[in-house]
């Protein structure tokens, strides 16, 4: 009796170490994403290749989409802790937070694109479809794992793989990316999988298999590059992306992806 009772002690000390191990898995994976975005800009800002003299929408662009990394570091720092009650209380932030990143992320692509026609190593057609499909696949993501919130596996998940989905523009400026024309979009949108399986690998280590919340995120990320690369190389595709920029400084440069 007395050894049954220390066997299931034994087990559920070692269940509640690997839970610890777990969310203190994903803080880090959450401070591993936020340094590549946050080096990203700063890099470029130190540069010389980002100015501060942009229009409004730039400022709010960035205030709204690092304010999302801090949100996502406290969430996952929290859990670490063990502080679920006020996870739950900030959850909710999600709701108001992800619809307003959608809105200024799709403003600032189109602003983007009349001003300078998108960075110049990506196509402006693939900057387009690409970046808004992306945010509509981001947003899926996100609300998929609230909905699923109360199965913590499938939530935490989900949520870390939201944040892969938009590490592109943080690895994009670290990247020699005009050395990757043609596939810089490509390269740019999917690198951001090295996070997902690093997840993939730490299941696979600590308890044998692979959890699926991994595979429909990595469905997700690698379908919106995909759908957007089809839908931008489509005649409708070129023809919408001219006429956003027709009569902007932007529709001066070549539609594909070139070195200045």
């Amino acid at each position: 009796m007395a050894e049954s009772i220390e066997m299931v002690a034994s087990t559920q000390h070692t269940g509640n170490s690997n839970r610890t191990g777990e969310e203190q898995f994903f803080f880090r994976i959450a401070c591993a994403m936020a340094v590549v975005l946050v080096a990203g800009f700063s890099v470029q800002l130190v540069a010389g290749r980002s100015t501060f003299e942009v229009p409004l929408v730039y400022h709010l662009h960035a205030l709204v989409f690092f304010g999302w990394i801090v949100l996502f570091l406290l969430q996952t720092g929290l859990i670490a802790r063990g502080d679920v009650a006020t996870h739950r209380r900030f959850g909710w932030l999600s709701a108001i937070w992800v619809p307003v990143m959608i809105a200024l992320g799709a403003t600032m692509t189109i602003t983007s694109l009349q001003r300078t026609g998108g960075p110049f190593f990506f196509a402006s057609n693939d900057f387009l479809f690409g970046n808004i499909i992306g945010l509509v696949a981001f947003a899926a993501l996100i609300t998929t794992a609230l909905l699923m919130r109360k199965r913590t596996d499938w939530h935490r998940r989900l949520m870390l793989c939201a944040m892969a989905a938009i590490t592109g523009p943080g690895f994009g400026r670290l990247l020699p990316m005009p050395l990757l024309i043609p596939w810089a979009w490509e390269v740019s949108s999917l690198i951001g999988l090295v996070f997902v399986f690093a997840g993939m690998f730490r299941d696979s280590r600590t308890t044998g298999h692979i959890h699926p919340a991994w595979f429909v995120g990595l469905a997700v990320i690698v379908g919106w590059v995909v759908v957007g690369d089809l839908l931008a190389a489509t005649d409708w595709g070129v023809e919408l992306t001219r006429d956003l920029v027709e009569g902007h400084p932007g529709a001066a440069r070549p539609m594909e992806a070139y070195l200045p």
